[in-house]
Parts: C-alpha cells; structure tokens; sequence
C-alpha cells in the first residue's frame, strides 16, 4: 500500500528534480502532493513569509504553487491546504549538494525540517552537482529510503540524503555519514549601478570541502550516497554540560 508524500523544494515548482521525484515516487503507488515555491528560493534556510500576504495557486490535482518559502509552503501545506495526513514529507531533488555547514542555509533541508516539526518523518535529497545533473541513479536511491523511513518508524526523523552525479551503475553504495565542513571562500562583491549608487553581491569560488573519515563529503567524493540523520534540537550538550559546572 502507498503512502500520502509531500513534496516541495527550494528549486520552484518547475525545477527538474522536483518533477522527476514526482515520476519516481507516482510510478511506485505512492499518493504524491506537491507544495512548491513559485521561484527558486536556494539558502532561504528555515524562514517565513510573515510581513506580506502569501498566494497560493493550484496548478493540477494535489499540486499547488505559493509565493512563499520552503518553509512557508510545508506549513501551509499541513496547517489546512491538503486535508489527509502525510505520511513523509520530502524535499528535493536540490540542484546542487547540502553538505556540512551548508545545511543551515538550504532551504531544501529547511522544508523537511518543517515536516519532522509538525510531526512527519522527513527526507532531503539533493544531488552533488553545481553544474550538469544526472538524475538516472535517482530513482534506486529514492526506493531505497523509504524503505529505510518505512522500517525505522520514527516521526522526528529527519535524514539529509546527497547523491552522486554519476549514472546509476556507478553508484556504489550507502554511507551513514556525519556532516563534514566547508572551506568558505565567499566575498562580498561591490558594483555601481548606471545611476552611480553601489550595490552588492555575494559571490566567490565554487565551494571546497574537507575530506575526512565518515563524512557526507567523503562519501559523494567515492561515488556513495550519504545519508545523514539531522536533530532539530542544535544544542551543543558537551558545552552545556561544561558551563553548568560553573558557578556564577
């Protein structure tokens, strides 16, 4: 029997990967909903539209676009749009990696992170490309985590899974992993306008990683899937418990 899926994503409602997850999980019997942006809204993180109204426009059965955030549009989705219980919710298929610190950015992981705080068992795929995407491993790895959600049976699960941009044979295995860390070399970038008034961007290098033991990076830089469990809860329990030794 299938399950109720949410989808979104921080790509747009059109973007490629959203559209193949859709294919992939309607061609396994499963009941597809899809709440998306109406425009990319990549590093968005975990934000809500609170200071202007937001728009909501049903595109075809069971799929709507909203003019608001990844976060915004699972909200929305499970405060009363869709009326069935969802039984996951799922994010993705990013156009691009969501690795180490960059999860904290990504509005892809932002949306799954939405679903596990109301209550759903949440995946994030992303696939670990800046350029090029190959989709053709996709559908294996999809089919292999639920699966795995299906059998794990935990509500506040939350697993932030990136794939290789290799075709489907290539792709060697599993890999639980930790998250790893980026090397930043972001800059702020200053121009002027035909006016003479500056403005700004954010831009620099291709992003670089560390590659160590047990890490999401080390695994796509093998050809691996990873598969990363995620907490809500981002305190820090060794310098909590170092502190409460203090006396003030």
């Amino acid at each position: 029997m299938g399950m109720k899926i949410l989808l979104s994503n921080d790509d747009g409602f059109d973007a490629l990967g959203i559209r193949k997850l859709r294919e992939i999980l309607k061609k396994n019997n499963h009941d597809v909903f899809i709440v998306a942006p109406d425009k990319n809204q990549s590093a968005t993180s975990h934000s809500l539209t609170l200071t202007v109204p937001l728009r909501i426009r049903q595109m075809n059965k069971n799929e709507w676009m909203t003019t608001g955030t990844p976060t915004d549009c699972v909200l929305i989705a499970t405060h009363g749009l869709i009326k069935q219980k969802m039984d996951l919710v799922i994010s993705g298929i990013n156009h691009g990696p969501n690795m180490g610190e960059d999860v904290l950015y990504s509005g892809t992981v932002a949306a799954a992170m939405e679903g596990v705080m109301m209550g759903i068992p949440s995946v994030a795929f992303s696939l670990a490309s800046f350029s090029t995407l190959d989709f053709s491993g996709a559908e294996e790895v999809v089919i292999k985590l639920l699966r795995i959600v299906s059998e794990i049976k935990y509500r506040r699960m939350l697993l932030n899974v990136n794939i290789p941009n290799v075709s489907g044979s290539k792709v060697k295995g599993y890999k639980f992993t930790r998250l790893g860390s980026r090397v930043y070399t972001d800059t702020l970038i200053t121009k002027k306008d035909p006016r003479g008034k500056k403005y700004y961007w954010i831009g620099g290098e291709k992003p670089s990683f560390k590659i160590k033991n047990g890490t999401d990076f080390q695994a796509i830089e093998r050809n691996y899937v990873s598969i990363t469990p995620i907490s809500v809860d981002i305190t820090d329990y060794k310098a909590l418990s170092n502190l409460s030794r203090r006396r003030y």
